[in-house]
């Protein structure tokens, strides 16, 4: 008997979780924010401030968020805030994406050697401590068990000409994600790291000649195809879904294998 490719399908029908991170119709973000709700999915939201709100909020909406809320992980109590805001509203939570990242542009742009250690330690909190901050908040939320994703990069395991200081706070944050997994793990709560392709987003947009690292994955990848926030976004819904209950400290690569090419 042949299985019917149709048979089985993620769902998150029933299940509530917090997206952080969207700035628009091309962030990462998003896609997963969209995959998400597709699938079942029950939203909350943030934005990062007032001049991002009019960008998110629309897009929010669009997604039924029932939560839609600022969130500067930089701005002391708002991460508390959300989650005060969730545990009233829902009393629990079943998923967290957390995709932002940050370092000064004078970091991002040298290198790593000449980068200061003010531009270091603000791309570490933002990019890696907030996860941290983040799992610790949803902990005690996840009463049943539930899974957290952030976004990494390539560039955490190899040299990624212009990712610059990126690629040290990446490999934290990978590394973070395992000792999470671990910690978290017998209260039922997965963790994961996703590493998507090269995305043309307006975070990637930063980072010098990413025209020439989207054109080199299309080439080297085995697909010879860029990935998009779609596919990501499959992805996440899968990981966040009961059916990846046996999956936890993963970096999940959604590049079209080119990770796998030397």
């Amino acid at each position: 008997m042949n299985p019917d490719p149709a048979a089985w399908q993620p769902t998150l029908a029933g299940k509530r979780g917090l997206i952080i991170g969207i700035a628009n119709d091309k962030s990462i973000a998003y896609g997963c924010a969209r995959a998400i709700r597709d699938v079942g999915g029950t939203l909350a939201v943030t934005y990062l401030n007032a001049k991002a709100e009019p960008h998110v909020r629309p897009l929010a909406e669009a997604l039924s968020a029932e939560i839609i809320a600022p969130l500067d992980v930089e701005q002391g109590g708002q991460l508390e805030a959300v989650f005060e805001q969730i545990g009233q509203r829902w009393g629990t939570l079943d998923f967290v994406l957390h995709s932002i990242a940050f370092a000064p542009a004078a970091d991002l742009h040298g290198r790593v050697v000449d980068c200061s250690a003010a531009g270091f330690a603000r791309a570490m909190d933002v990019s890696c401590h907030s996860l941290i901050r983040t799992a610790r908040l949803a902990e005690p939320l996840m009463r049943h068990g539930g899974a957290i994703a952030t976004m990494s990069y390539y560039g955490a395991e190899r040299v990624v000409p212009h990712y610059g200081v990126m690629g040290p706070v990446k490999a934290a944050l990978e590394a973070s994600v395992r000792y999470l997994a671990a910690e978290l793990g017998p209260q039922g709560i997965r963790v994961h790291a996703v590493s998507p392709g090269p995305i043309l987003t307006r975070a990637a947009s930063g980072i010098g000649d990413f025209d020439e690292l989207l054109d080199e994955a299309a080439q080297r990848a085995p697909t010879h195809q860029l990935v998009t926030i779609a596919d990501v976004g499959r992805v996440v819904a899968m990981l966040f879904s009961d059916g990846a209950k046996a999956l936890t400290g993963n970096v999940v690569y959604v590049d079209g294998g080119y990770h796998a090419m030397a």
